[in-house]
């Protein structure tokens, strides 16, 4: 999610809409293609029992981040872990990186070496290497594009299509975080009574410094757990839209089962606000979507307690007739909100 809905500008242009149409007319079938346009990262075939998986992050200065709340090796971390959780979302191993840069003219070298260093930062942890990229000038702000290569191995690859009727639908980590965290970076004078010095700190790193779920996506793939994923980028409410689109499928959520940590319910409280609406619609949470078969449900959730990994059931798979939908608390069913970013949507 793009630093400020505030930021977008009204287009006629809808940017699902745009890209489906691309798929449609330019996508084109090979024997080497696994899997095109749709997913986290599109899949190549690279021998017998290995697969690329190849994605690609295009970050623009003013939409997806400002100089204003953020420092160069932010940006830099924040550029490099959008790619990495494509990548953590279809259950591959990170290996290789391509930065291309557009340079305002008051851009620095310096700038340029911080960005890197916060790219380096994110991805040195998960052993990938810089392999190449580009710069070129802009006559506007900055502009980041990361392109992360990984691979997988053959049958342990996640998709956006494997969910099923009966699935148990499971987040990682908590919801909401990076969207209060940015929250108080663009209003660093607003007084959150409640918010000690330590959660606020948290929750301004859990927006500048997001946790690429690698390991939580490579286990779900390689012990073949999950039967679909998707990494949250846009939020709860619009990246479920977009697992449950291409896997011709509905879903329930419980609102109460969101997983909210206590920074994050604590500074919306302070404001008036309801935490549930952060989890759903705050995006660039960077955590893990996923279904797994509820036959699965108790081994499952033992396994993941085992290795301490966070991982909560937050809803289930439906029949496609029967939409998207959330409980409330007083078991009440609302069809569930729409409230994710979306790129050239109007501002509201």
């Amino acid at each position: 999610m793009p630093v400020s809905a505030r930021s977008q500008a009204s287009s006629t242009i809808r940017e699902f809409d745009l890209i489906q149409t691309l798929k449609r007319r330019y996508a084109s079938p090979s024997p080497r293609i696994v899997r095109g346009m749709g997913d986290d990262a599109a899949v190549i075939a690279s021998g017998p029992d290995r697969r690329y998986l190849v994605t690609t992050d295009l970050l623009a200065e003013g939409i997806h981040f400002d100089l204003r709340t953020a420092g160069f090796l932010d940006i830099g971390f924040r550029s490099a872990a959008a790619s990495l959780s494509d990548i953590a979302a279809m259950g591959g191993t990170a290996e290789y990186l391509l930065v291309s840069l557009a340079i305002p003219r008051a851009g620095t070298g310096r700038q340029v070496e911080q960005l890197y260093d916060g790219m380096m930062a994110a991805c040195r942890p998960h052993r990938v290497r810089l392999v190449g990229g580009d710069t070129s000038a802009s006559r506007g702000g900055w502009f980041i594009n990361v392109m992360l290569i990984g691979t997988a191995a053959l049958g342990r690859i996640l998709f956006r299509n494997g969910a099923r009727i009966g699935d148990d639908l499971y987040v990682t980590g908590t919801l909401g975080d990076s969207q209060a965290g940015l929250q108080l970076l663009e209003r660093p004078r607003r007084s959150v009574r409640s918010l000690s010095r330590r959660q606020r700190q948290f929750l301004v790193q859990r927006h500048l410094r997001p946790t690429a779920r690698i390991r939580e996506g490579l286990w779900l793939a390689q012990a073949a757990w999950a039967s679909s994923a998707i990494d949250l980028s846009d939020g709860l409410s619009g990246d479920l839209r977009h697992l449950c689109t291409e896997s011709r499928v509905g879903a329930l959520i419980a609102r109460s089962a969101l997983p909210i940590s206590l920074a994050c319910r604590r500074y919306a409280e302070s404001l008036g606000q309801e935490a549930e609406r952060l989890a759903l619609a705050g995006g660039e949470d960077y955590e893990l979507l996923f279904t797994v078969p509820r036959r699965h449900r108790t081994r499952f959730e033992e396994a993941s307690a085992r290795r301490r990994f966070q991982m909560t059931r937050v809803g289930r798979i439906l029949h496609a007739r029967e939409g998207l939908c959330m409980t409330l608390p007083d078991g009440r069913q609302e069809p569930l909100p729409s409230s994710s970013y979306e790129h050239f949507r109007p501002s509201r």
